[in-house]
């Protein structure tokens, strides 16, 4: 039986609790990279697409070793340039699959983006799998809990307001917070 989503957030912030620190740092350190790479006007473009897939696959391992009580470490941020490939065709294939069905409209954008949500933490468990299978793997994984988790993002609305509030410094510890929350989603389905 799977947890509710108020038991997820729960055991987010007891993963957090004496790591407050470390996920502060290195989720600040991943926006910095990511942020300072998509301001630069022409490469900006060109080198988001190549370093963000494997940053997402590298905060997807530091998630879910915080997450499991694994020993999380600063430097699994950039353990996803070891699977570099892979990392970047997951990357782009969900952002194409994505942005179609957004063609078609915004709702089906929404359910795509909802149902690959899954690919970096499947990839950051099995280290062979490649991209397509993993987008076909997260598709079936979240067959029947995409509300579940839409409802999840959305319980962080009151919390995402008050970080608004704050000058975006609430979003230091927010950010983690949220982070934490999805991989004990990914944990609670995929042992479903």
């Amino acid at each position: 039986m799977s947890k509710e989503n108020f038991e997820l957030r729960a055991q987010a912030r007891m993963s957090l609790e004496n790591n407050w620190g470390l996920a502060i740092a290195v989720f600040l350190i991943y926006a910095l990279i990511v942020g300072s790479i998509s301001i630069v006007p022409i490469l900006g473009g060109l080198t988001i697409l190549v370093i963000a897939g494997p940053m997402a696959l590298g905060l997807a391992l530091f998630t879910l070793s915080l997450s499991r009580h694994e020993g999380a470490r600063l430097e699994q941020l950039f353990d996803g340039f070891q699977n570099f490939g892979n990392a970047i065709a997951a990357y782009l294939l969900m952002v194409l699959f994505v942005m179609l069905w957004t063609l078609l409209f915004i709702i089906p954008g929404i359910i795509a983006a909802l149902a690959y949500s899954q690919i970096f933490y499947i990839m950051a468990d099995d280290k062979s799998i490649g991209a397509m299978e993993a987008l076909d793997k997260s598709k079936a994984m979240m067959d029947g809990y995409k509300w579940k988790y839409l409802l999840l993002g959305l319980s962080f609305i009151g919390w995402i307001i008050l970080s608004l509030f704050t000058l975006g410094i609430g979003f230091l510890f927010l950010t983690p917070y949220m982070q934490v929350s999805y991989a004990k989603f990914y944990d609670d389905v995929k042992d479903n």
